[in-house]
Formats: structure tokens, C-alpha cells, sequence
């Protein structure tokens, strides 16, 4: 589980850097807590499905693109 966790969240991160987006960006579309959004990236915490989708819908990607 870990390492999907950690996959997920170097997905985020290149996905959100390549949208040049910074954290608090995500952080104001989606409602979260920018530590929160940096935890997720950095593999620390394991999103709900929600808040994944939520992280999916203010990249404007699909979820599986996070996971895969």
C-alpha cells in the first residue's frame, strides 16, 4: 500500500507541476488544506476516494491518471 501511496503522490506532483500549478492552487479549487494536498504528494496520507476525485476534477484529469 505504501508504495501506491507514494506512486500517487509523485503522479500528483508531476502532473500538478506540468500544469504549473503550485499546492495552495489545488488547495483553493478543492477545499483541502494545503498541508494536507503536500502530505498526499509527499506519501504521507492515503486520500479518500472523494478527495481524489476531487485532486483529479482541479487537475483536469481523469483519477486513473493519478494512480496509474
Amino acid at each position: 500500500m505504501a508504495n501506491l501511496t507514494k506512486k500517487l503522490g509523485k503522479n500528483l506532483k508531476n502532473i500538478r507541476l506540468s500544469k504549473n500549478m503550485s499546492q495552495g492552487d489545488i488547495s483553493r479549487i478543492t477545499g483541502m488544506d494545503r498541508a494536507y494536498v503536500s502530505r498526499v504528494e509527499n506519501g504521507q496520507k492515503n486520500p479518500t476516494l472523494l478527495n481524489l476525485e476531487k485532486i483529479a476534477n482541479a487537475l483536469e484529469v481523469h483519477v486513473d491518471e493519478l494512480i496509474k
